[in-house]
């Protein structure tokens, strides 16, 4: 709990470099902890209690449930290194070559990179309820075939991204979810975008906005895949923290730096 605990402490405060945590920022609090680990023992318990910071996260994402029935997904790419060192990247190299990293196109940006994509879910409030990574060349759409499994009678919305009818379709007669997205502009039976549902959706978006700019998630200093993965699950955790602070204190959950006052 001591490890979870100075980990998502670190995050929320936008420290991502263990380096700096361990030789400068900890050395302030020497005396209030005389049971400091070693920055190594830090690192490798922090991979070993990831899985322990998820149940957290999902305990407390739960208490801020509303009972809501329409959810919000997109994606974001988990940039591991620069394209032209990726064919020399050994992060998941060994081991279970399906989780290595891989190349891919972010639409968005319009621009290719290396590494992971982040797939999110979140509630209407603002709150991630559930997540996942995958490779950056997996389509979007293929992330909602483990929704079907978790999710039913509701529905999801998503951009351009996860236009498939025959998807829908699935997800429709097997769980009764419905996937809803913007036309595209040569579709048939084009329609304009709904407005309220276009500013709905600017939640999660917001939320990504955050994980980038108060959290790093664009940075990356981990060697192997379990060293990401836990920083991710870490970053996450910690944004949810915040917003059950807000929570508890009737503040705005969305606005996170309310929290740290």
């Amino acid at each position: 709990m001591e490890v979870v605990a100075l980990s998502l402490t670190a995050e929320t405060e936008s420290i991502d470099s263990e380096k700096w945590l361990f030789d400068y920022k900890l050395q302030e609090y020497k005396d209030c902890i005389p049971n400091l680990i070693s920055r190594r023992q830090f690192n490798d318990r922090r991979k070993k209690t990831a899985g322990l910071c998820e149940e957290l996260r999902k305990r407390v994402a739960m208490e801020m449930d509303g009972g809501e029935e329409q959810f919000f997904v997109d994606s974001k790419p988990i940039e591991v290194c620069r394209v032209a060192r990726g064919k020399r990247c050994k992060m998941g190299r060994t081991g279970d070559f399906s989780q290595a990293p891989d190349f891919g196109f972010c639409a968005s940006q319009n621009t290719y990179y290396f590494g992971y994509k982040l797939h999110a879910l979140c509630w209407l409030c603002g709150v991630i309820h559930s997540y996942d990574l995958s490779k950056a060349s997996a389509a979007d759409l293929h992330y909602m075939k483990d929704v079907k499994h978790a999710y039913h009678d509701c529905s999801i919305y998503g951009d351009k991204g996860y236009i498939g009818a025959d998807v829908q379709l699935d997800l429709f007669e097997t769980a009764h979810i419905r996937l809803e997205c913007p036309y595209r502009l040569n579709q048939k039976d084009w329609k304009p975008t709904f407005i309220p549902f276009a500013k709905a959706r600017k939640r999660i978006e917001t939320i990504f906005s955050q994980l980038t700019d108060q959290f790093l998630a664009i940075r990356n200093y981990a060697k192997i895949k379990n060293g990401l993965f836990a920083r991710i699950i870490g970053k996450i955790s910690a944004l949810t923290i915040l917003q059950y602070v807000n929570f508890i204190n009737n503040k705005p959950i969305g606005r996170i730096k309310y929290a740290l006052n």
